[in-house]
Order: C-alpha cells, then structure tokens, then sequence
C-alpha cells in the first residue's frame, strides 16, 4: 500500500523523539521527504549521540531498521525509503572510507596484487564500489556471506581483444 510520504515522515519522527526521550538524549531532528525518489531523509543533531550510532554505525542502522519497521507497522506503508543519520556521522564515514578506498586503490595499482577489506554493511560497501568505480585500472566486487560479506579491490581486467578478422 502506498501512503504518504509525509505520513510516514511524522509516523517515523514520533518513534525517534519517544526513543531520544527513552535514551535521555536531547536532541533535534531535521525531516525532509523527497517525493521524486521516495525518500525520507532524517537527520538527529545533538550532544553525546554516539550511542545512538555504535560501532562503524552499527547502532544507527540498527535504529534506522527499527524505523521502518515501526512506520510499516504502523501505515501498512510498501513505498518510501528512510534515511537516517546521526550527527553528520554517514557523511564523515563515508569521506574517510572514500579516502581509505583511494589509498587501497593505489596500493593495488602499485604492487597489482589484490586486496580484500574487511567485512561491512551494504551501505559501506556501495561507498566503496562507488570509489573504486571512479579509480581507472581497478575494479571491485563483493564476496562472502552475511556479515562476512565484505569488499575485494583488483586490478582491472584488460578489456578482450576483438579482431576485426574472422578465424
């Protein structure tokens, strides 16, 4: 069922403010829905909300998926996607991993041997991919399984030789 993107905004606000006040945090919240690609953005401001994003953002995903489940339940809502960061936290995280990325990139290019990161989160991962995607000789794929899914940087194929010639 669709419903409202701004529906699913105020429903999605009022379980974050019920947990800031559960959690004893105060905090301020920034709701902005763009209807154009179905997403609500949400972005929580304040003093000492590192909890709230726990190790490599694990807590801040995990409340992001308490979100739209709660928003879901709630509307019966199939459509919109929220976005949930925490004192700027996914952009930093994703220029430091961007910048990680560069480096293992190089390094890749230099030695031409393979480098296989650590396991991370999807939203890690597409960084990544978005990076080396950017970096000319080197590619990048996902392996592994769950939580042991994690990123491999290489260095590019050579791209087949075609023959203007039949065999």
């Amino acid at each position: 069922m669709d419903v409202a993107l701004d529906q699913q905004a105020e429903m999605a606000s009022t379980f974050l403010r019920g947990l800031l006040d559960h959690f004893g945090a105060t905090a301020h919240l920034t709701v902005t829905t763009a209807d154009d690609d179905e997403r609500i953005d949400i972005r929580v401001d304040g003093d000492n909300l590192g909890i709230l994003i726990g190790p490599k953002g694990s807590t801040l995903l995990a409340i992001q998926d308490l979100t739209r489940t709660f928003v879901q339940h709630r509307t019966s809502a199939r459509n919109g996607r929220i976005h949930l960061d925490i004192s700027g936290y996914r952009d930093k995280r994703s220029k430091a991993l961007a910048a990680f990325t560069e480096k293992v990139a190089a390094e890749v290019l230099t030695t031409g041997r393979a480098v296989a990161l650590e396991p991370m989160s999807p939203p890690d991962r597409k960084v990544v991919h978005d990076t080396v995607g950017r970096i000319v000789g080197v590619e990048s794929r996902s392996e592994g399984e769950d939580d042991r899914r994690h990123v491999v940087i290489s260095c590019q194929a050579p791209a087949a030789e075609t023959s203007d010639h039949p065999s």
